[in-house]
């Protein structure tokens, strides 16, 4: 875990290598995920923070092993004003991060769960860089925000459709 909700951020991270998932908790402490973060990315509500001088309202987890450099707070306020590169690569990063929580946002409210599931699987594969992705059902129920059995039961129909391959801990994606 690389940020916790509630957490001062001090430094924002800029990714150089590996995959962050973020994730966002309800107050029954169940997970839902709103994004990957990948190489050469930073992470919108890390800006937002930073900026404002609030704590985190989200998780940050590391997906694979990564390569961060950590910017002081004190930094981007400064560099902003400073380097116009570095202000349109932070209003680039916000703007990207915004466009895929609206994606999450329009996956949950139009997309059965079998095509969240299938998204999900893809997305993580990409980022991840690997068409097997090590996971179990149980950690796929909890990023979605839903229970292993509904995982379970949409993993099998996906198998059948030979769009996926169950192993065990493991699941190649068939159909990128």
């Amino acid at each position: 875990m690389l940020i916790d909700i509630g957490q001062t951020i001090k430094f924002m991270p800029l990714l150089l290598s590996g995959a962050i998932k973020i994730l966002r908790e309800d107050e029954q402490g169940d997970e839902l995920i709103l994004y990957f973060i990948e190489q050469g990315d930073t992470c919108a509500m890390t800006i937002t923070c930073c900026v404002g001088n609030t704590k985190s309202e989200i998780r940050a987890v590391a997906e694979t092993e990564t390569k961060l450099i950590m910017i002081p707070v004190e930094k981007m306020s400064e560099w902003m004003s400073k380097y116009k590169s570095w202000q349109n690569f932070i209003l680039q990063s916000y703007h990207e991060r915004l466009m895929e929580m609206l994606e999450t946002i329009d996956n949950i409210a139009f997309l059965k769960m079998d095509e969240r599931l299938l998204k999900y699987l893809r997305d993580k594969a990409k980022v991840n860089h690997n068409e097997r992705i090590q996971t179990t059902h149980k950690e796929i129920a909890n990023d979605l925000h839903t229970s292993r059995v509904v995982i379970s039961r949409l993993l099998k129909a996906l198998e059948k459709d030979s769009k996926i391959e169950l192993q065990r801990n493991c699941i190649k994606i068939i159909d990128l």
